[in-house]
């Protein structure tokens, strides 16, 4: 077999596996993503979560009763509801933090937040807050 036959074999075995391989593996999924004007709540462990809270902006909140293992969950925007029964306005508020507190089977209690990229003049010249 000459030599240019074997490197295009070669070369072939290597862009074939650089394709498979990426397709084959798991891939991660934030366990608090914001989509649109809806909170998604991804539970990827073996545990289902109980009495789960999500806390948009430390002010507005949204009750779960409960997450399954391996499952997901999707919070509309205008479920968050604050203590004087204002509801979140997507299209008028800005969302500066997203939390979830939650129980796992056991009782013991657990809390998620999202990382948000620095915005603004901070972001851009890497400042601290």
């Amino acid at each position: 077999m000459p030599l240019g036959s074997r490197v295009y074999r070669a070369l072939g075995a290597v862009l074939l596996s650089g394709v498979i391989w990426p397709a084959c593996a798991r891939r991660v999924v934030e366990p608090l993503q914001l989509v649109g004007a809806h909170v998604i709540v991804t539970n990827d462990t073996a545990e289902e979560w109980h009495d789960v809270e999500l806390w948009l902006n430390s002010y507005f909140r949204a009750l779960v009763s409960s997450v399954p293992a391996h499952g997901r969950y999707d919070v509309p925007m205008n479920a968050f509801v604050s203590g004087y029964s204002q509801r979140f306005d997507f299209s008028h508020m800005q969302i500066r933090g997203l939390r979830l507190v939650g129980k796992r089977p056991d009782g013991s209690p657990f809390e998620l937040n999202k990382k948000f990229d620095e915005g603004g003049l901070a972001g851009a010249l890497g400042g601290e807050r």
